[in-house]
């Protein structure tokens, strides 16, 4: 059986709503991030993955900035575990090969660290303030 829910690029202009809820929901008000580092005037530019259930609810999110930096994944805490953040990241990593990116990076907070070593991406340097928690750089070339 295939998952449970759909996973496609899009730009800003596109989903902004669907993309902000997420947003909104995960790095706002559960972790804390303040709107003004959330919203931070570049999502216009960035290509965005927009994962949405076979219902059609928003359920998890992603972008990557014209530079290869991945960034801002979300998923819904009812959708964790269930390989949506995987889906969002093959899709923006598929985008990259696509269009001979080179590489591309991404800043994890450490509790992410394996699930990002599963996709390939290798640290660099030590834990830095971003945001409210603090993250740590990984890059994946190809």
């Amino acid at each position: 059986m295939g998952n449970p829910f759909t996973v496609s690029l899009i730009g800003w202009r596109d989903g902004e709503p669907l993309l902000k809820s997420i947003r909104e929901a995960v790095f706002i008000r559960e972790q804390g991030v303040p709107e003004a580092l959330e919203w931070d005037g570049l999502d216009e530019s960035c290509r965005h993955a927009l994962a949405l259930s076979l219902q059609g609810d928003a359920i998890g999110c992603g972008r990557m900035l014209p530079d290869g930096h991945i960034g801002h994944i979300a998923v819904l805490p009812q959708w964790r575990k269930q390989k949506v953040g995987t889906a969002i990241m093959e899709a923006l990593l598929d985008y990259a090969r696509a269009h001979d990116y080179p590489r591309v990076s991404v800043d994890v907070q450490p509790r992410y660290i394996p699930f990002y070593r599963s996709l390939g991406f290798v640290e660099q340097g030590e834990a830095s303030g971003n945001a409210v928690l603090p993250h740590i750089k990984m890059f994946l070339k190809f």
